[in-house]
């Protein structure tokens, strides 16, 4: 039978206080100053796969709210205004919350800000690697990654196979 690993991991002797904190931050993000970039979309990744693996690094929730956090603008101003849609008259912002033993839950809240930090600088995408893993983690979702590492030769073409070599001509 399958146990998971304990929480505690900190301290494993018992030291633990077992005293458990929750807390929230606030992270604002920079609409304003960057209105052409796709924030939302570079947080969430993949499938949200981005934000997933945030959260797990971290044990904390980050929960992005705020004018623009709902996809379907439509949707977004129907629910305005409605309880627990408050949020979206503020502008984009991200919220973190953590549920986690006295003794580390700041040092994880700082974390998953720092990373954020990252994933919220605009770069140019030409240097941009984080996009290019996203995109790359993206094709192998999708089941389109092409394989350099297969081909000899630098071609895509469909006209070699595995090996190199052209196919045979085929009348039809």
């Amino acid at each position: 039978m399958f146990h998971p690993p304990s929480r505690n991991w900190l301290s494993p002797q018992g030291n633990s206080s077992g005293f458990i904190v929750k807390k929230t931050m606030r992270m604002d993000i920079p609409v304003d100053k960057y209105p052409n970039f796709n924030f939302v979309g570079r947080l969430l990744g993949p499938k949200g796969n981005s934000l997933k693996r945030v959260e797990a690094n971290t044990d904390c929730r980050v929960l992005i709210r705020g004018r623009g956090s709902i996809k379907d603008a439509a949707k977004e101003e129907l629910m305005r205004g409605k309880p627990g849609y408050e949020h979206l008259n503020e502008p984009l912002h991200l919220v973190i919350e953590a549920e986690l033993p006295a003794e580390i839950i700041d040092i994880r809240l700082m974390q998953a800000r720092e990373i954020l930090d990252d994933m919220l600088k605009p770069v140019d995408e030409s240097m941009d690697f984080f996009k290019k893993q996203q995109l790359r983690e993206l094709a192998m979702l999708n089941g389109t990654l092409k394989d350099n590492s297969s081909q000899k030769s630098g071609s895509v073409s469909p006209f070699r196979n595995s090996m190199g070599m052209k196919r045979a001509k085929t009348r039809g």
